[in-house]
């Protein structure tokens, strides 16, 4: 439940706070509000510059820059992450955490341009391969890149502890459940179906890693939140993108997203709930399409399901403190978790 105006001018009436503890009350939610990730236009001006400015030194790249050359590259890189450094401290100090993050997360961005332009410089860089394409292709060359930005990201989270540094670290992580194959197993040897099983077995391993950075952290800030959308990203992409002519192996499909919506809900996680979603409709989808295109039962059949779903959604309203207790005695570590998260709340 959001408490706003409304709820606490009511405990007013009610005799459960005085006017004075109500307006202190408000006045303590809204500067925490103020520094809680939302859509509020001081927050959306935050993130859009900040968008621009790491776009600038990523995906919006241009080829004009290798005109610098090696050094010169590296010397920009440098200047750009002193001036990153510096704004992030100087954020800090006036207590402005959240364009802290985004200054901080600059600084990680440039590290795989910095790498590049070192390589370049020493002439370890191979032939007819631009930075611009660090961003656009799958390529086993990227992963000394990928390998400095984590470690350089590691360092700014040991240092800073602000949120959104995460998000570099996680852009990375995706990158390189790409990016190795063609490492592990050679150019011949990456094949479409072996990317599809690395980039599964990557994004289990970033969400088990962001579970076990939710039961860690306490407080308001929220350090799973990028991990477990590419994690969810990497294992959803690779399992919805293999193929297969088995009508088991499909249901499999619709179950292991059914499995994702519980434990969205479960994990109070939205991403799982909506990556889950969308397989189940594809799912749903290949039915009407092709299995029973034919059918004039099946519009029913699945009208009657959803309507079972919904009950049983009112069956769940009613038992659900019950169900959820013995849930999480089930699952201490879930229990921990969510337990952290309403008192948050």
């Amino acid at each position: 439940m959001k408490l706003n105006r409304t709820l606490l001018q009511d405990a007013t009436e009610q005799g459960l706070l005085t006017e004075s503890q109500a307006q202190q009350l408000w006045d303590y939610l809204a500067g925490r509000a103020a520094q809680t990730p939302g859509l509020r236009a001081t927050h959306v001006l935050y993130y859009l510059g900040g968008c621009i400015a790491i776009g600038a030194m990523t995906l919006f790249m241009t080829l004009g820059w290798e005109r610098f050359g090696g050094w010169g590259i590296v010397c920009i890189a440098l200047a750009y992450a002193a001036t990153g450094i510096w704004l992030t401290e100087s954020l800090l100090r006036k207590q402005l955490a959240m364009p802290a993050g985004i200054t901080g997360a600059f600084v990680i961005a440039l590290t795989p341009l910095a790498v590049y332009g070192l390589q370049s410089a020493l002439e370890l860089w191979a032939e007819g391969h631009v930075y611009r394409d660090y961003h656009r292709l799958i390529d086993w060359r990227w992963v000394l890149m990928e390998l400095a930005t984590l470690a350089c990201g590691a360092v700014m989270l040991w240092r800073y502890r602000l949120p959104f540094l995460v998000m570099p670290l996680a852009v990375t992580l995706w990158y390189m459940s790409m990016d190795l194959t063609p490492f592990l197993f050679g150019e011949e040897a990456a094949v479409w179906e072996r990317r599809k099983l690395v980039s599964l077995c990557f994004g289990l391993l970033m969400i088990a890693l962001a579970f076990r950075v939710d039961l860690r952290a306490r407080g308001d800030h929220d350090y799973a939140f990028w991990l477990y959308l590419f994690g969810v990203v990497a294992f959803w992409g690779g399992l919805s993108s293999m193929n297969s002519d088995s009508e088991l192996s499909k249901f499999a499909y619709l179950c292991i997203n059914l499995a994702m919506i519980g434990v969205g809900t479960l994990l109070g996680r939205r991403v799982f709930a909506v990556f889950g979603g969308l397989g189940a409709a594809g799912y749903f989808g290949h039915l009407a399409y092709d299995v029973f295109q034919d059918s004039m039962l099946f519009p029913f059949v699945l009208t009657f399901l959803g309507l079972g779903v919904i009950y049983g959604g009112t069956v769940w309203q009613r038992h659900e403190e019950r169900l959820s207790s013995r849930l999480r005695g089930m699952l201490p570590a879930l229990r921990e978790l969510v337990d952290s998260k309403d008192g948050a709340a």
